[in-house]
C-alpha cells in the first residue's frame, strides 16, 4: 500500500523555524528517523520510506502554503494515491501548543493550505494532522505570530512532539485512520 505524507510550510531560510513550518518539520523527523533523504522534484521535496508492507511517499511542497493543492494533486495523481491514503500535517492555532489531532476530514478552519488543498481536491473529507502551535497573539496578530518562530521553550515543546507525530503517521498507514485517533489525540 501507498501513502501519501504531506508536510505543509514555506520553502526559503525565512521561513525555517518558523511555526507555519511545523509540517516540514515532521516530514524532515520522519525521514531523519528512517534514514531516508529529500530530493528536489516537480512540486517539492519528496522522499520514499518504507513501513512494514506501507511505502510512504513524504512530500514538503515547494509551491507555498496558499498554494498546496497544486503540489498533493500532482503528486496523488503520479504516485496513484487514493484520498484515503492522504495524510496532511499542519499547524493548527487552535490547539494547544504540542497538541496532536488526526481527523478524517473537516473544515479547513481559517488554514489557507488546507482551504486551497480542499478547493483542488474538491473534497475536505482528505485525512490531517494537526500539530497545535497555540495563539498567544494580540488581536490583528495572527499572521505575524504563525510567520514567526517559536521561542526556545515553544520550540522544545514541538521537538519533544515530533516523534510522536511520526508515530501517528505511521498508526495511519499500518493500522488506519480510527486506530491513529484513538491512540495519539490529544498527546
Amino acid at each position: 500500500m501507498r501513502y501519501l505524507i504531506v508536510g505543509l510550510g514555506n520553502m526559503g531560510d525565512e521561513y525555517i523555524g518558523t511555526r507555519h513550518n511545523v509540517g516540514f518539520m515532521v516530514a524532515d523527523e520522519l525521514a531523519r528517523a528512517a534514514g531516508a533523504s529529500f530530493e528536489d522534484r516537480r512540486y517539492g521535496m519528496v522522499c520514499r520510506l518504507r513501513v512494514k508492507n506501507a511505502e510512504l511517499v513524504v512530500l514538503k511542497p515547494s509551491t507555498f502554503m496558499n498554494l498546496s493543492g497544486n503540489a498533493v494533486r500532482y503528486w496523488m495523481q503520479k504516485e496513484h494515491v487514493e484520498v484515503d491514503k492522504l495524510m496532511i500535517v499542519a499547524d493548527d492555532l487552535s490547539l494547544p501548543l504540542g497538541t496532536l489531532r488526526m481527523k478524517p476530514g473537516g473544515s479547513a478552519a481559517g488554514h489557507n493550505g488546507l482551504r486551497h488543498i480542499a478547493q483542488i481536491l474538491g473534497t475536505e473529507q482528505y485525512g490531517r494532522l494537526r500539530i497545535g502551535i497555540g495563539n498567544d497573539f494580540p488581536r490583528g496578530g495572527q499572521i505575524d505570530f504563525v510567520l514567526g518562530r517559536f521561542g526556545a521553550e515553544e520550540r522544545q515543546v514541538i521537538e519533544d512532539k515530533l516523534p510522536a507525530a511520526c508515530e501517528a503517521l505511521k498508526a495511519f498507514a499500518l493500522s488506519g485512520i480510527q486506530f491513529a485517533m484513538n491512540h495519539f489525540n490529544g498527546k
